[in-house]
């Protein structure tokens, strides 16, 4: 049976992108975000939802307000915030986490053509420049959307994001995270999916035997998150392929559930990543979304079906 093909429509404003397939609006693509500066305003997925309609993240939740469906984000890039909210300072008072000026921006500047394929995909290809809190263009972007393999009778659709990250600086750029600055199993950085608040202590489930807490750091293929709905009745799954880097440090799962629902194939989970001026850094990532909640048995077949 074919894949149900993907629809877009972009909004009268020219800040949004949906996406729908077989009726149901799946993703919302904010390009041009309302965002204040001190969340490090950036596109993000939000609304995402399964195939009937479920929701699959929150937008600026209370506890962090930066948090917005699926973005692609980075936490400390020499000196600046492009994750938003306050940064992580080792030795700082209280938890280490003080309010700067350092907040950068990625802003939206064009699509490519919009393509349907023949196998009724449909990529977004973008370009974006990541200016530093100093004004000064640090990064250019290509980043890739693809939407495919929308399935009703199995419940499913996937996103491919891809991400390369050009230094247009003069310096060399450091790319950490929390972790590479002094903390301890906080390497959130890259791309980064929270889930809906009813999520929490959902089932955390990963490659080679890892559940729940000791995902967290693992490098290992896949990553996923299983709970039940407010309001609707049943549940979902959201798995995440970790995919590819360019760099030498290898992707590693920032994943949880106990305070909140979270997966991040982190590039920069606990060494940074140096970038020399011209350099570029490939990312290249896949999430699967699944209309209903399922475990172990069904998803180790279906990471294989779609491993990167």
């Amino acid at each position: 049976m074919p894949d149900t093909p993907f629809i877009l429509r972009h909004d009268d404003n020219g800040t949004e992108a949906v996406v729908s397939v077989g009726g149901t609006d799946v993703a919302h693509y904010v390009y041009r975000p309302d965002t204040p500066v001190e969340e490090s305003p950036k596109p993000y997925l939000y609304p995402l939802r399964t195939l009937s309609g479920a929701p699959l993240g929150v937008y600026r939740p209370w506890d962090h307000r930066w948090h917005k469906g699926l973005q692609m984000t980075w936490s400390h890039l020499s000196g600046d915030n492009f994750w938003g909210g306050p940064t992580f300072e080792e030795g700082a008072p209280g938890h280490g986490y003080v309010w700067r000026e350092n907040h950068g921006t990625q802003l939206h500047r064009a699509f490519d053509q919009d393509t349907t394929t023949e196998d009724a995909d449909l990529t977004l290809r973008e370009h974006l420049d990541w200016v530093a809190s100093s004004d000064d263009r640090w990064l250019t972007e290509v980043r890739t959307l693809r939407f495919h393999s929308a399935d009703p009778a199995r419940g499913i659709w996937a996103l491919d994001f891809g991400s390369d990250l050009t230094n247009v600086h003069d310096d060399a750029l450091r790319m950490g995270s929390p972790t590479t600055h002094g903390r301890p199993n906080a390497g959130y950085t890259g791309l980064f999916w929270r889930g809906p608040r009813a999520w929490t202590d959902g089932d955390v489930i990963g490659a080679d035997g890892h559940e729940g807490e000791d995902l967290m750091g693992a490098r290992v293929p896949w990553a996923a998150i299983a709970s039940d709905h407010d309001e609707i009745d049943g549940g979902a799954t959201v798995l995440a392929l970790a995919g590819t880097t360019s760099a030498d440090v290898p992707l590693t799962w920032f994943a949880r559930s106990k305070q909140f629902a979270a997966l991040n194939p982190s590039p920069a989970f606990d060494t940074e990543i140096k970038l020399p001026p011209g350099d570029t850094l490939r990312l290249r990532h896949r999430f699967v979304f699944v209309d209903r909640r399922i475990g172990r048995e069904e998803l180790e077949p279906l990471a294989a079906e779609f491993a990167l």
